[in-house]
């Protein structure tokens, strides 16, 4: 009768204890659903905070940046050469980089041109003169595309070389302008030459290579030249561009 009663006083205090238990989870379950969420992690890219437009002043809390009454886009962060000659914005591209695209277009869509075809590279004319002008920009995208045909195993003849080495006071020179110093039987079988136009922001560059008998074309390319792009190319004084001369437009009388 004795142990009768301590089993059933041992039965009741597992119960109570059970239920305790039960009792204790559930209140830690009501709590963690009453315990308010933490909001996700705003990460936030600090890089994209330099894109975003910023008030221009205190008075204005709703003009950008860069624009002004009318939404027109003002000018860029500014940043002067040594000599002063050039002025914009810093570059992280160059003309060779729109150069290399365009000879990625004339590779990819270009005839009878092969490693056994010799090309020459001409200035890019201007496209509203009798295409017997060019400038700066024409003539650096000529050496340009020396440079990334050669890449390409594409033979490629400077024929503005000479057969000698001229030595003077200002340097060693092997290249000429003067076409009585030139050669005028080379093996040139294509030619490399475009034309130049300004088009809004930029400047619009139509490339192709021709047959120098046949005279077709047997590759193209297009591609606008952003105007900051060709501005940061900087004659050799450092200061005359664009027919200007200390903030003087030169014209011939």
């Amino acid at each position: 009768m004795k142990n009768q009663r301590l089993n059933s006083a041992f039965i009741l205090s597992v119960c109570a204890l059970s239920l305790n238990g039960c009792s204790m989870m559930m209140g830690e379950e009501e709590m963690a659903e009453q315990q308010p969420t933490r909001p996700v992690m705003n990460v936030i890219d600090v890089t994209a905070e330099d894109r975003t437009p910023v008030t221009a002043t205190s008075s204005d809390e709703t003009q950008p940046r860069g624009m002004d009454a009318y939404g027109a886009i003002g000018q860029p962060p500014l940043y002067s050469s040594v000599q002063g000659a050039y002025k914009g914005r810093p570059l992280t591209k160059h003309i060779g980089d729109y150069v290399k695209n365009m000879t990625q277009d004339l590779i990819a869509n270009m005839e009878y041109v092969n490693d056994k075809t010799p090309i020459g590279v001409t200035h890019f004319a201007l496209l509203d003169t009798n295409l017997q002008q060019t400038d700066l920009l024409g003539r650096q995208m000529a050496e340009s595309f020396v440079h990334e045909l050669h890449k390409f195993r594409v033979p490629v003849i400077d024929f503005k070389a000479t057969e000698y080495i001229r030595i003077t006071e200002d340097g060693d020179f092997v290249l000429s302008r003067d076409y009585l110093e030139l050669s005028s039987s080379l093996p040139i079988e294509y030619v490399l030459t475009g034309t130049m136009t300004k088009h809004q922001g930029g400047v619009l560059v139509n490339a192709r290579i021709l047959g120098m008998q046949s005279r077709a074309v047997v590759a193209s390319a297009q591609m606008l030249v952003p105007f900051y792009v060709v501005d940061a190319l900087i004659p050799s004084d450092g200061s005359e561009q664009n027919g200007m001369r200390d903030g003087v437009k030169l014209s011939r009388g």
